[in-house]
């Protein structure tokens, strides 16, 4: 019908300037539209699938009923383009920039250090301004919901809080930095910013909204909008009347409000619709009308409007008439993100039958109906067990279209509630959800009505009917719901093989949900007079207010000259950029004449031989040019690491699902993307892969060599020893999820096979060694750059330069420039991330906690290929005494070959893994004795002149320091009775404590990677160039170069500039890792800049009066270089692994932290209370840098010890393929008070003015959440007295929380007999 017609044209505003598209494609969305049509790069793509907030962007449109114009955030990745007709959108360019001014959100954020990587800083920004420019006094409360969709894998979230929180009327009464002490402190102690700094926020300096728009909309008589795309055609009806037409001639065409439904099964399962019906301009949709019974409210009124609804209407109308508002309040605020629920509409979602939807539940308990309009007429259809018939499914003919949503009144004597559980607490799909609504007479506990309804329980949203005839017509009191919650248990049956998994967890949140309801109606109906009983504890839910927090840092000595920045807190050298969107990452780059986007193809068969490739179908497909096989190579085919080698593509056979078969090149990312799709790959399945570790040890499938360590006589010892205690921990794997996924343009220059190859990585070097050895031409001819990355965390690496050596052959095959960006669902199935382990142990010990003898053996999923993971192995074991000087120690470790994408470098390389099994053990023993954990922690560290176990000699003096110093400043001990006192007041909710060491070793045991160079260029105008072999990826090593060159010239640092990282300007560089960037490229760094300062010390003795800027002017026309190389070369490390002895790390980095848990027994949910870090860096180069680094690598250790779980299916596929299924911290797992202090008086000689590497130590003090979390758990325990060790695996997420506190609920569901069933996801 459509296709003959040429489309209208769309007209959308975007920072102020008019925008007219005449070819509006339907699939378009703003985020691709911005970035290639518009060169906005600003907005930054994350997931793609409304899941991290990195794109984004302020919408603004005028309503013509009300004349008001409102402005609301969304993500620019689900915003289709022809939605947008008649909006103004505002980007974070359109705030502000470093040319003209900066808005006061971007310098607030910058200021206060909120950018590390900078990715997700633009989103950040324009969440934050959406809210300025509708509250502009914000309250705490509005600021961590506005930025509870943004994701952050850096910072940790607590300064972009606190640049945030200088808006907040109520933080006028405490100073930035939580220095809430007397103005006496406040000068003595040196602070990380200065709040008084700060631009006022001004609203008359914004944008205003275009008046034409509002003669737009202000049009009487609306035409149908109709843009006709290249597959696809968008229809907006301007009356309901049309909309039905449309319906009854297209009903299986969707309808698009938010897109948050229809818009992620286009982009991911490949979904195409013919034609899109959007009825955003039909005024009945958006009606509200009041009845005596209830509300009707419009079915495309967006979730938040219905939100601020309700909440108007609880003012107006007396408490007993609002408990269904208040239950739908509540699922509100959980539901998405503020930009998801900005734009998904309330008809939306309860079409959509999801099984775990937060608001069916409650609407269908509350007695809610729809009213639904088709070409028969209007009616309306009761919300209950009837309307949701299948996954995604309802009654509702496909013609119909829902027009409203009945939301009743309720009466005295009836409670509704809304009880939901998450895997996070914020912007997660509920794991179970539930709404339940009571009605008795008055004054009598005797149940009239009662309905309960689940969601997470089933293919829909389940109704527990006999549950409720169980009940119904009884008095509402232990014996009813005794008997109650045993129907349930035989009413709600899942299969333990149930799509979803957490099958014991859900069948125990259904019955622990009604519990928390039992509680909560028992108050009620003790308010009402109705009962005299004594009530069981009240539960309140898990604190949540973040509290101003510390960060405590030596100060720079007063005979330091003041131009002199290092030892100061000085800001990112790119964090105004980052703010302000104008940072350039590599997708950024403007595209060039000619050139194409390559997409992967991968293999969708963990362990099959290839029959055959057949890609004539996708070369038949418009815009692609050329698919890339193995037998393009023109030089080797596969890269060589320790004895094994990895193909780049495979060829004959694959051994993972994953793994890169061909590579499609096309004209345009979504063309190459189709032309994927369409290659078709014939296998053939080889039997027995092998996923899990166990597998693998059945199997002796292992990477040689299998690494072992001793000190002392371990198998004698056990035979001298009181108790022998045997256990062991499996730790689950993380993904690096860095926020700008892997990412690279090669660019062909044109002539003797020369290639500029721009890629985001830590090791340009290695990246030029690949594509020239793949191209089979010399190191010479492959330039590497490297501006920035967004992040990387040991992700940016191996797997990178193998990325670029495929992107390398099609650029030199079709002589064309070609960039690559993976998906974040590619990139998480491809990459591989942070090994999971599983270890045993056995440890000896005597009755007063002294542990006299430890044996260890680990396991580690290496996947399939050997990446970096006999190193990883090897450091586990260099770090199993952690801080204990164990007489007996001995340490086995082996790398397991498996059919799972491979694992390799992470933060940390393995010692967060090998240290949680150490404490792990220590715990063990110390329940083993009955005894505080930290009593025999302090038993057995090391004191005095030590040596390691591999007879490293070191002091822990500074290790001790910590310890102590984290006591004092935790208040450990008052804190210790506090929780004891607390738990034995309260039977459902524990608080646990934890106080965990670490001790560190930095740099790298293979020396020759122990070296580093620069390049300093000084120019006549006396501005400075630094280059060096480090790469920026957030850690801010640029900052301290630029400070280490500011210090050795004796020059402000705005003279510095360092551009980029280049294979052409420092050679044979080494990667950015280990810890170990700014002690070996500052040094070098430093000799360079020494040599020129010598060099011009005759000019400045004959003119010592002179400027920085006349000596350099002076010394090039006394033909004097003002260029000059700089080299470090770093330590002589080794280790000898026959001799079990070595010096691997040049020194050691100690900390102690101290965490405080709540945890919710019932449902495992848990709230960090508070932590405190302390930390011995040396003398640190940048304090605001090196705190940054600190809350950063502890926030994401809490996400591996506590949150973060990759899923594998049975067949080897990874389920968890973005931030709608995999978890990383948000904002609302930061600790509620998170405190740091840098170890004061501490010299480290090893490294540059005694600082010490910083990046990795502390990640691994995340652990103490986790055994807070333990400690509370054992707790829970002994309330149904089960005392001593028990098994708490990592990660310890809610399910695994609640199950080990071993509630009476969980106690109730009967296990399922393992071996009888086929799982849903696999133990790795």
């Amino acid at each position: 019908m459509f296709a003959a017609k040429k489309g209208d044209t769309l007209c959308v505003f975007i920072n102020g300037k008019k925008v007219t598209e005449d070819h509006a494609d339907p699939e378009t969305m703003l985020l691709s539209f911005l970035r290639e049509n518009l060169r906005l790069t600003g907005t930054k793509s994350g997931c793609g699938g409304g899941g991290c907030g990195a794109c984004t962007v302020m919408v603004s449109r005028y309503r013509p009923t009300t004349k008001t114009i409102f402005h609301y955030s969304a993500n620019a990745c689900l915003l289709p383009l022809c939605q947008l007709h008649g909006a103004a959108i505002t980007t974070v360019e359109g705030i502000g920039n470093s040319k003209t001014r900066i808005h006061p959100v971007q310098e607030r954020i910058a200021k206060a250090h909120g950018s590390q990587c900078g990715f997700c800083t633009p989103g950040m920004v324009m969440s934050m301004y959406a809210l300025l420019r509708n509250k502009p006094w914000p309250t705490m409360e509005d600021i961590t919901q506005a930025l509870a969709g943004n994701l952050c894998r850096c910072t940790g979230y607590r300064p972009i809080v606190d640049g945030c929180r200088s808006f907040c009327q109520e933080s006028s009464c405490c100073q930035s930095n939580g220095d809430e002490k007397t103005t006496e402190t406040k000068h003595e102690k040196p602070r990380l910013f200065d709040q008084e700094e700060f631009l006022p926020l001004d609203p008359t300096q914004d944008l205003i909204f275009p008046p034409e728009l509002i003669l737009m909309a202000e049009t009487a008589n609306q035409q149908t909008l109709t843009f006709c795309g290249e597959r696809s055609t968008w229809v907006s009806p301007a009356s309901l009347e049309e909309l039905v037409q449309l319906k009854i001639r297209h009903p299986t065409a969707p309808l698009v409000m938010g897109n948050t439904n229809t818009g992620p099964d286009m982009k991911f399962k490949g979904v195409l619709h013919p034609l899109i019906i959007s009825p955003s301009r039909v005024p009945e949709l958006f009606e509200v009308s009041l009845t005596p019974r209830g509300v009707w409210v419009g079915a495309g009124c967006s979730l938040s409007e219905v939100r601020c609804l309700l909440e108007k209407l609880l003012l107006e109308f007396p408490e007993e008439e609002t408990e269904l508002f208040r239950a739908l309040i509540q699922q509100l605020g959980n539901l998405g993100s503020q930009q998801i629920r900005n734009v998904a509409s309330l008809g939306g979602n309860v079409v959509s039958a999801y099984p775990n939807s937060d608001l069916n539940p409650v609407l269908a308990a509350g007695n809610g109906r729809v009213s639904v309009v088709s070409g028969g007429g209007r009616r309306e259809v009761p919300l209950d067990q009837d309307f949701f018939v299948g996954f995604g499914k309802t009654l509702l003919e496909p013609e119909e279209v829902v027009v409203s949503v009945f939301i009743p009144f309720t009466r005295k004597g009836e409670f509704v509630r809304a009880l939901r559980h998450a895997p996070r607490k914020e912007a997660s799909f509920a794991t179970v959800t539930t709404g339940m609504r009571v009605c008795f007479s008055e004054g009598s506990r005797v149940v009239q009505d009662i309905s309960i309804y689940y969601g997470g329980m089933g293919p829909t949203t389940v109704s527990a009917t006999k549950t409720c005839k169980a009940i119904v017509g009884r008095p509402w009191d232990e014996g009813t719901l005794s008997q109650a919650y045993n129907v349930l248990l035989d009413e709600l049956v899942l299969p333990p093989s149930a799509p979803g998994g957490k099958v014991d967890f859900r069948r125990s949140l259904t019955l622990s949900l009604l519990f928390k309801f039992n509680l909560e109606v028992l108050q009620k109906l003790k308010e009402m007079n109705v009962i005299p009983d004594e009530l069981p504890e009240k539960l309140l839910p898990l604190p949540g207010d973040i509290q101003p927090s510390l960060q405590e840092f030596q100060p720079v000595s007063d005979s330091q000259s003041v131009h002199d920045p290092v030892g100061r807190p000085m800001m990112h050298r790119s964090a105004v950029s980052h703010a302000t969107g104008e940072a350039i990452y590599c997708d950024d780059m403007p595209r060039t004449d000619g050139e194409l986007f390559l997409v992967l193809v991968t293999s969708s068969r963990a362990l099959a031989k290839i029959i055959n490739l057949d890609v004539s179908a996708a070369m038949q497909l418009p815009g692609v040019v050329d698919v890339i096989t193995a037998k393009d190579i023109p030089g080797k085919k596969e890269r060589a690491m320790f004895g094994y080698s990895e193909e780049l593509l495979a060829e004959n056979k694959v051994s993972c699902i994953g793994q890169m078969v061909c590579a499609v090149v096309a004209d345009s990312k979504a063309h190459a993307k189709r032309g994927a799709a369409a290659v078709k790959i014939t296998y053939e399945d080889l039997p027995d892969p092998i996923f899990t570790i166990q597998d693998a040890i059945e199997k002796s499938s292992f990477y040689e060599p299998l690494r072992e360590i001793e000190r002392g006589d371990v198998a004698g010892a056990f035979s001298h020893v009181d108790q022998i205690y045997e256990g062991g921990i499996q730790i689950g794997g993380q993904e690096h999820f860095y926020m700008e996924t892997q990412s690279m343009l090669v660019v062909p220059v044109g002539e003797e096979t020369e290639f500029n190859v721009y890629i985001s990585t830590q090791w340009p070097t290695l990246t030029q060694d690949a594509v020239a050895e793949t191209l089979d031409i010399p190191s010479n001819r492959v330039t590497c750059h490297v501006k920035r990355m967004g992040g990387a965390f040991g992700g940016k690496v191996i797997k990178t330069s193998i990325l670029a050596s495929i992107t390398s052959v099609a650029a030199w095959k079709t002589k064309r420039p070609v960039r690559c960006i993976l998906e974040r669902g590619e990139d998480m199935l491809i990459t591989g991330g942070r090994h999971p382990v599983l270890a045993k142990y056995k440890v000896g010990f005597l009755n007063d906690g002294r542990i006299i003898a430890a044996d260890f053996q680990y396991y580690l999923n290496a996947g399939c290929a050997v990446d970096e993971s006999v190193l990883v192995a090897e450091k586990i074991l260099l770090h199993i005494d952690s801080a204990y000087s164990i007489p007996n120690l001995r340490g086995r470790a082996a790398a397991c070959r498996t059919n799972l994408p491979s694992n390799g470098a992470f933060r940390g390389f393995g010692v967060p893994q090998g240290l949680l099994v150490v404490e792990n053990m220590i715990n063990d023993v110390a329940l083993v004795l009955g005894r505080p954990a930290d009593q025999i922690r302090e038993a057995n560290m090391y004191t005095g002149p030590s040596a390691t176990h591999y007879r490293m000699e070191f002091s822990p003096e500074n290790m001790l320091r910590c310890w102590e110093d984290c006591k004092v400043r935790s208040d450990y001990n008052a804190r210790r009775r506090a929780v004891h006192q607390f738990n034995q007041h309260h039977r459902w909710k524990k608080r646990g404590l934890s106080i965990i060491p670490i001790k560190y070793g930095v740099a790298f045991a293979e020396s020759f990677l122990n070296q580093a160079a620069a390049l300093v260029h000084v120019y006549k105008d006396g501005s400075v160039l630094v280059s060096h072999g480090g790469t920026e990826m957030g850690q801010g090593i640029h900052t301290k170069m630029q400070q280490v060159a500011s210090r050795e010239l004796h020059i402000p640092s705005s003279k510095i500039y360092i551009s980029e990282t280049s294979t052409s300007t420092v050679p044979n560089t080494c990667p950015s890792a280990a810890s170990f960037g700014t002690d070996a490229n500052g040094m070098a760094v430093k000799n360079a800049c020494e040599t020129l300062y010598q060099r011009l010390k005759p000019i400045r003795e004959k003119n010592p009066k002179g400027s920085w800027e006349t000596w350099v002017r002076a010394a090039f026309f006394e033909k004097i270089s003002l260029s000059a190389t700089g080299y470090h070369r770093g330590p002589d490390l080794y280790m000898d692994w026959d001799k079990m002895e070595g010096q691997p790390y040049a020194y050691f980095v100690f900390g102690v932290c101290c965490s405080e848990v709540e945890l919710d027994c019932l449902t495992g949910d848990y709230r960090t209370v508070r932590t405190d870090i302390v930390v011995d860096i040396g003398r640190s180069v940048n304090p605001s840098v090196d705190i940054g680094q600190v809350e950063g690598a502890f926030m994401q250790g809490l996400g591996l010890y506590t949150l973060e779980e990759l899923k594998f299916s049975p067949s080897g596929l990874l389920y968890t393929r973005g931030p709608s299924q995999y978890k990383i911290p948000a904002i609302c797992d930061v600790p509620l008070r998170l405190n740091v202090y840098l170890l004061p008086n501490s010299h480290n000689p090893h490294a540059i003015y005694s600082s010490k590497g910083i990046g990795e130590p502390v990640l691994f003090l995340g652990s103490s959440v986790f055994f807070a979390i333990k400690d509370a758990a054992a707790a829970a325990r002994s309330e149904s007295g089960l005392i001593g060790p028990f098994s708490l695996d990592s990660p310890a997420t809610p399910e695994k929380a609640c199950l080990a506190c071993a509630s009476p609920f969980i106690q109730k569901i009967p296990a399922s007999e393992p071996g009888s069933f086929k799982p849903w996801a696999l133990n790795i």
